[in-house]
C-alpha cells in the first residue's frame, strides 16, 4: 500500500537508505515507478510530437522553420529548460512533494491542448506548456528516487526510470503505428493516451509524502543550508561542469534521434511514415533490454561504470559515423538505431541521472540537475531550429555534427568520471567537502 499523505515518505525508505542495505523493498519499487513516470511522460511526449510532426505540418501548413521552432519550444527543448531551471530550484527550497503534487495537472492541460489543436497557436501553446511541466517534474522526481534508494541499489532504481523513459516511446510509437491509417486523428488519440496517464499518475502520487533526506536537511535551519551560489564554487562547480558537459553533448544527439528520426526517414525518402515510426519503436525496445543489463551491473564498482561508459560511447559514435560512410538506407538506419540504443543506455542519460544525485548535497540536488537538464534542453532547442534545414540537404551534415558531439561527451565522461559507486549520499558529500 502506498503511504498516505500524512505519513513520512522517508520513514521506511530512509531507514533502509541510511542503513544502506542492498535489498530494495516493494515500497521502494512502487515509489520508483511513480517517480519514474516523469521519464515516461517526458519521452512519450517528445516521441509523440516526433511521430506526428509531418502530419501536423501538412494539416496546419507549417514551414520547415515552423517545424524547427515547434521542436525548439517543447518537451525536448526550451519549454522543458525553463521548467527545469525553475522546478529544480523550487524542489530544493519548497520540497519535492510540492512540485510533483501539481506539475502533472499542468502537463495534462498542455497535452490536451495538443490533442485538440486546430490551429498553430493551440499546437505551439500546448507544446510549450508540456515542456514546462516535464522540465519541473524530472529533476524533482529523480532527486526523490536518489534520496530514498539504498547506496547498493541506487543505480538500479535510477536505471529503472530509464526503462520508463523507453517504455513511453514504445507505447506511443506502437499506438501511432496501429493508428497510422487514421492519419492525424490517430496522432490525436496518441496524445489523449498521455493525457489519461498523466491524470492517473497524478492521482496515485497524491499518496506519496516528502523525502526524509530533504526534511532532515530543511530542518537543519536556514543558516546551514547552502545557497544557490554554492553550486558554482569548489567541488559543486566541478561536478556541475562535468555532468553538464556530458549531458549537453549527449542530449543533442539523443534529442535529434528521438524527435527527428521518423521525420528524416520520410523527408529523405528512406522509407514511409509507418516505417520511420516502426524503426524508432524498435530502438526503444532495444533500449529497454539494455537498461535491464545496465541495472544489473551499474552498482558493482567504479571500474564497471567506467567501462560501461567507454563501450557505450564507442557504440554511439559508430552509429553516426555509419551514416557518413554508408548509404542512408533501411539496413543502415537499423544499424544506427541499435548501436545508439545500446550505447546511449550505457553512456548517456542513465549514468547522468545517477551522478546528478550522487555529486550534490541534498539542498542543491534539484537545483543542480535542473540547471544541467535545462542547459542541455536549451541547446537542443537552438539546435532543433536548424535540424530540418540541415536534414533537407542530406543526412551527412547532421550525422557528422552528432558524431563530434558524442566524441566530446564520451571522452569527458570516461576520463573524468568520479568514484561514487556503492557509497551513501552522506559519505559522498563528506568526501567531496573534505576535498
Amino acid at each position: 500500500m502506498i503511504p498516505q499523505e500524512t505519513g513520512d515518505f522517508g520513514t521506511a525508505a530512509g531507514e533502509t537508505a541510511d542503513g544502506e542495505a542492498g535489498k530494495v523493498t516493494s515500497e521502494q519499487w512502487k515509489w520508483s515507478v511513480l517517480a519514474g513516470m516523469a521519464s515516461y511522460m517526458d519521452a512519450g511526449s517528445i516521441v509523440a510530437l516526433g511521430a506526428g510532426l509531418v502530419m501536423f505540418q501538412s494539416y496546419l501548413h507549417l514551414s520547415s522553420n515552423a517545424v524547427g521552432l515547434l521542436a525548439a519550444l517543447g518537451p525536448n527543448a526550451l519549454g522543458c529548460a525553463i521548467g527545469a531551471f525553475i522546478g529544480g530550484r523550487l524542489g530544493d527550497t519548497l520540497g519535492r512533494k510540492r512540485i510533483y503534487k501539481y506539475d502533472l495537472l499542468v502537463y495534462a492541460a498542455g497535452i490536451l491542448c495538443i490533442a485538440l489543436a486546430v490551429n498553430p497557436l493551440m499546437l505551439f501553446l500546448g507544446t510549450f506548456v508540456v515542456g514546462l511541466a516535464v522540465g519541473a517534474d524530472v529533476p524533482t522526481s529523480l532527486a526523490l528516487v536518489g534520496e530514498f534508494a539504498p547506496a547498493a541499489a541506487r543505480g538500479k532504481l535510477l536505471g529503472f526510470t530509464q526503462i520508463a523513459w523507453s517504455l513511453g516511446p514504445v507505447i506511443v510509437l506502437l499506438l501511432a503505428l496501429v493508428l497510422a491509417p487514421f492519419g492525424l486523428l490517430g496522432i490525436r488519440l496518441v496524445f489523449l493516451q498521455l493525457f489519461v496517464v498523466a491524470l492517473v499518475t497524478w492521482a496515485l502520487r497524491r499518496g506519496l509524502a516528502e523525502s526524509a533526506r530533504w526534511k532532515r536537511a530543511f530542518a537543519s535551519g536556514a543558516a546551514k543550508r547552502p545557497t544557490a551560489r554554492a553550486l558554482f564554487r569548489g567541488p559543486n562547480r566541478n561536478a556541475l561542469i562535468w555532468t553538464g558537459t556530458i549531458y549537453l553533448f549527449w542530449g543533442l544527439a539523443a534529442a535529434t534521434n528521438g524527435i527527428f528520426t521518423p521525420y528524416m526517414i520520410r523527408t529523405l525518402h528512406a522509407g514511409s511514415q509507418s516505417a520511420g515510426v516502426a524503426l524508432a519503436c524498435g530502438g526503444f525496445v532495444v533500449s529497454i533490454g539494455a537498461a535491464l543489463v545496465f541495472m544489473s551491473y551499474v552498482d558493482r564498482s567504479h571500474l564497471t561504470r567506467k567501462w560501461m561508459w567507454g563501450a557505450g560511447g564507442a557504440m554511439q559514435v559508430t552509429a553516426y559515423v555509419s551514416y557518413l560512410v554508408l548509404p542512408f538506407t533501411i539496413p543502415v538506419i537499423i544499424l544506427n538505431i541499435v548501436l545508439f540504443a545500446v550505447g546511449g543506455t550505457f553512456a548517456g542519460e542513465p549514468l547522468y541521472k545517477i551522478f546528478s544525485q550522487e555529486l550534490f548535497p541534498t539542498m542543491l540536488r534539484g537545483t543542480a540537475q535542473g540547471f544541467t537538464f535545462g542547459l542541455s534542453r536549451t541547446f537542443v532547442g537552438i539546435w532543433s531550429l536548424f535540424v530540418p534545414a540541415l536534414a533537407s540537404t542530406g543526412i551527412r551534415p547532421v550525422a557528422g555534427l552528432l558524431a563530434v558531439f558524442l566524441v566530446i561527451s564520451g571522452s569527458v565522461g570516461f576520463f573524468f568520471m568520479p568514484d561514487t559507486a556503492g557509497k551513501s549520499l552522506e559519505e559522498i558529500e563528506a568526501e567531496r567537502a573534505f576535498a
